[in-house]
């Protein structure tokens, strides 16, 4: 029972990833989808969220819509379309399942996490 995040990489600033969050041994549709990043020497914060069924997304304001989350039910997996990245994108991003979206970002308890992957952005 797993989640499994992968598309990270090294790119350069402007370009565009596409991460994936893949589940197994569980039903990704039974849960609102959430991703996260940490990046060095900040705190870890939430960025997007979408609902169990995908009709409802949320967005953190300082992302400016270059963000995109969807998700696919039937393939078990969620993504985050990243556009025009910025070196302040530079994180580890993971997703994690919730009960639902909060638009105050904040969870008191996490089902299942994955272990993250990596983007660099350079300048």
């Amino acid at each position: 029972l797993q989640l499994v995040e992968s598309g990270g990489g090294l790119v350069q600033s402007g370009e565009s990833l596409r991460l994936s969050c893949r589940a197994s041994g569980f039903t990704l549709e039974d849960y609102a989808i959430a991703w996260f990043r940490q990046a060095p020497g900040k705190e870890y914060e939430g960025v997007s969220c979408i609902d169990s069924s995908g009709r409802t997304t949320v967005y953190r304001g300082f992302l400016r819509g270059r963000f995109t989350i969807s998700r696919n039910n039937a393939e078990n997996q969620a993504n985050l379309q990243m556009y025009r990245l910025k070196p302040d994108d530079t994180a580890v991003y993971n997703c994690r399942t919730v009960d639902y979206c909060r638009n105050t970002w904040t969870w008191s308890s996490f089902d299942y996490s994955g272990q993250g992957t990596q983007v660099t952005v350079s300048s």
